[in-house]
Parts: structure tokens; C-alpha cells; sequence
């Protein structure tokens, strides 16, 4: 998820985040309930009634942590002019669907340039805005004691969700572990 500065920008690319503690709630979001959809699925399969399953899924504490892509403007195609004039805009972001393949950045002033030509850098998504981290916690005691191994199938069918959901293409290469204590 990235989100767009300029609101002149943010009709061209709808599926972006108007800032950046929007773009970190829906991820927030979005991760905690999948997890969820797969606890629930594991409680269903093992003949839970609701009422213990709405239990179990309070006992839950998810913690995400995200930091998404700033992006000044876009450039919905790689040689779209960029206008990166003095001060105006030192990064637009190149969007494909609705994915960030690489991203512009200028190092002096200028004014109409294409992405990729040799007065304009065009560089990968900075690795710290591809990566989600977490937490879950449990004050259920069944799951606290739960083996690494059966965390670790959570997480896997958590990833196949996302990865064939609605935002596939930004989790179709999606891996995770689980970190025991």
C-alpha cells in the first residue's frame, strides 16, 4: 500500500492511500483479518460453536507494523513525462494496476523529464515498504501453547489467502516465519 501527497494525484491511482496512517490502517487491517479468517477456519473444521470461537478470537491481540510508500505523484506508465521542477516533486511513484513497480527520484532540478532517462533515476521500492512485520498475542491458554510448527501453518494459509485475494499482486510472493521465544 502506497499512499499520495499531492490530492491532484490521487484520482489517478484510487486504490492508494490518502495519507500515510490510512494507507497503515487498511494493511493493519487487512493482515489481521485474514489471520483471523484462517482462525476461524481452523475452529469451524474442529466443530466449534460460534460462541466459543467469537471467544477465542478476542483473546486475540494483533499487532502489525508497516510503513508505506510516500509517492509526491505518479506516472501511470514508465515514459510519462515527469515534471520534477525545483522543490516541486523528488519522487513519483510508477504504478502499473495498482502496484508500485519502481520509483523515480530526481537528484537536481529540472523540468520535463522521462522516468528512466539519465537525468532521472529509476530505482525498486526501497525494501522497507515490502515488508510487514507482527505480532499475535493469545490470552487463551489452549493456543498460547500452541507449537511453532502449527503458528507456522497459520501463517502459511494467511499468505496463500492474501496471495489469491483481492490484493494478490501485492502479495503474490508474500513468505513469512513464525520467531518462537
Amino acid at each position: 500500500m502506497a499512499y499520495v501527497t499531492n490530492t491532484g494525484e490521487s484520482a489517478r491511482v484510487p486504490g492508494f492511500g490518502a495519507n500515510r496512517e490510512g494507507a497503515q490502517s487498511f494493511v493493519r487491517r487487512l493482515v489481521m483479518q485474514t489471520v483471523f479468517d484462517v482462525l476461524e477456519s481452523q475452529a469451524r473444521s474442529a466443530f466449534l460453536p460460534d460462541p466459543v470461537i467469537s471467544t477465542i478470537l478476542g483473546q486475540l491481540t494483533v499487532n502489525i507494523s508497516y510503513e508505506p510508500l510516500q509517492c509526491q505523484a505518479v506516472a501511470l506508465a514508465l515514459k510519462e513525462k515527469v515534471n520534477m521542477a525545483a522543490g516541486a516533486i523528488s519522487q513519483r511513484c510508477i504504478v502499473v494496476g495498482n502496484t508500485v513497480t519502481g520509483v523515480c527520484t530526481a537528484n537536481m532540478p529540472g523540468g520535463e523529464k522521462e522516468c528512466g532517462s539519465n537525468m532521472v533515476q529509476l530505482t525498486a521500492v526501497p525494501a522497507t515498504h515490502t515488508s510487514i512485520t507482527g505480532t499475535l498475542s493469545t490470552t487463551n491458554i489452549i493456543m498460547a501453547n500452541w507449537s511453532r510448527a502449527m503458528w507456522q501453518n497459520v501463517m502459511n494459509r494467511a499468505l496463500r489467502m492474501l496471495a489469491t485475494g483481492p490484493f494478490r499482486s501485492q502479495f503474490f510472493s508474500a513468505s513469512g516465519n513464525v520467531d518462537g521465544n
